[in-house]
């Protein structure tokens, strides 16, 4: 119970601090490429606790970004909750303990949210710029993303350690 209400803050932590504090972090070259930490949150879950997780932390992570931007209801749930299954069963057949594959996985996944949310935005308004969305906010996003993985995924098992009891075995 207390693992499932540390999941929610961090969640909804990372929701606020991505439309609020973050955005003092916006790369002066691009105006509006900002680091997913959804994305992170659904990779970390994903890695260390398994599809499911990563699936719930993707659709509340989804729900929150839905509800604070002006997206239609359930656009990043969608782009979210397939990174977080896919995520999560290729977790278990990989060697996920360096870092860079850490970062490689965020990078892909990363890609294919962004190109899951810039499909969809299309489908719904046609004469929206789609390539220049994906060459200007996506790639670079997403590397962006990649780069600050290693800091992030150290905070959160800091604070998962910190605040989670470990599980006693009886010999």
């Amino acid at each position: 119970m207390k693992k499932n209400i540390l999941w929610a803050i961090i969640v909804i932590a990372a929701g606020l601090l991505q439309v609020t504090w973050l955005e003092k972090l916006k790369l002066p070259a691009t105006g509006n490429t900002l680091p997913d930490l959804m994305v992170l949150l659904v990779i970390y879950f994903s890695l260390m606790e398994g599809p499911e997780r990563a699936m719930f932390t993707g659709a509340l992570g989804g729900l929150f970004s839905d509800v604070l931007s002006n997206s239609v209801l359930g656009h990043h749930i969608l782009c979210y909750v397939v990174i977080g299954y896919a995520a999560g069963r290729m977790s278990s057949r990989l060697v996920t303990y360096h870092p860079a594959v850490k970062a490689g996985l965020v990078l892909i996944a990363s890609l294919i949210k962004g190109f899951l949310s810039t499909a969809i935005s299309y489908i719904q308004r046609p004469d929206w710029p789609a390539l220049h969305e994906l060459a200007a906010n996506v790639v670079p996003g997403a590397f962006y993303t990649a780069l600050i993985t290693p800091l992030v995924f150290w905070i959160l098992g800091q604070l998962l350690r910190r605040f989670t009891p470990a599980v006693e075995t009886e010999a």
